[in-house]
C-alpha cells in the first residue's frame, strides 16, 4: 500500500501531507500504514536547525528535530481531522518531551501544519479533544508550522514490517500500549 516519497517536498496531485510527532516514529508509521486513504507514510525528522540530521544526532537531542511521520493522504477518502483523531489515540498527548520510555525534546508531541487550513483543523481538533478527553491531564501537543522534512535512514522505514519481533518487544517494554489503555481505554490506538 505505501510508497515512499523520495523528495518529501510536495505531495502527489490531489493529496496532502500530515506531519506528526508522537514519540517513536515506528509506532506511528505502523498505524498510518494501515489506514484507508493513506498513500504513503515515511519516518523522518522535522523542526530542527541542522540540515540532513542523522538518527544518532536527533537522538542525541542537540539538533532540535522531532521524530515524525509524514503521512501522504487523499483528502477525498480520509480527512486531516480523521488523521488527527487517530493521532491522539496512538500516543500520549499529555507528556512534554517524552513518549513512554523515550525521553527528550526530540520525542515531543507535535502537529506540524502545512497550511492555514491545517492549522485551524489542528487547533479545533485539540480543543474538541480537550472537552471530551477521558483523563484529567492537560493536552501539551504543540501545533507548529511545518519546516523541511528529512527522511530517516532506510532501516527505520517500515521497521515494524522488517523487524516485527524487535518492534513488538520495543512497544511492550516501552509501556506504550499499557499507557494508551490507561488514557483511552478500549478505544486506544494501541495494537
Amino acid at each position: 500500500m505505501s510508497i515512499r516519497n523520495p523528495l518529501g517536498t510536495q505531495p502527489a496531485a490531489g493529496h496532502e501531507f500530515a506531519t506528526l510527532g508522537g514519540g517513536c516514529f515506528w509506532c506511528l508509521e505502523a498505524v498510518y500504514d494501515q489506514m484507508e486513504g493513506v498513500q504513503s507514510v515515511e519516518s523522518g525528522y522535522m523542526g530542527g536547525k541542522n540540515p540532513n540530521p542523522t538518527y544518532k544526532e536527533v537522538c542525541g537531542g542537540r539538533t532540535g528535530h522531532v521524530e515524525v511521520v509524514q503521512v501522504t493522504f487523499d483528502p477525498a477518502i480520509t480527512t486531516f481531522r480523521e488523521i488527527l483523531e487517530v493521532f491522539f489515540t496512538i500516543h500520549d498527548p499529555t507528556t512534554r518531551d517524552r513518549e513512554f520510555c523515550d525521553t527528550g525534546h526530540q520525542y515531543r508531541t507535535a502537529i506540524f501544519f502545512h497550511d492555514h487550513e491545517q492549522q485551524i483543523e489542528a487547533k479545533e481538533s485539540e480543543a474538541a479533544l480537550d472537552e471530551s478527553k477521558p483523563f484529567k491531564e492537560p493536552i501539551v501537543t504543540e501545533i507548529v508550522q511545518a519546516t523541511k522534512f528529512y527522511p530517516a535512514e532506510d532501516y527505520h522505514q517500515f521497521y515494524y514490517k522488517k523487524n516485527p519481533i524487535r518492534y513488538k518487544f520495543y512497544r511492550y517494554h516501552c509501556g506504550r500500549d499499557q499507557r494508551l489503555r490507561e488514557l483511552w481505554g478500549a478505544s486506544s490506538g494501541g495494537h
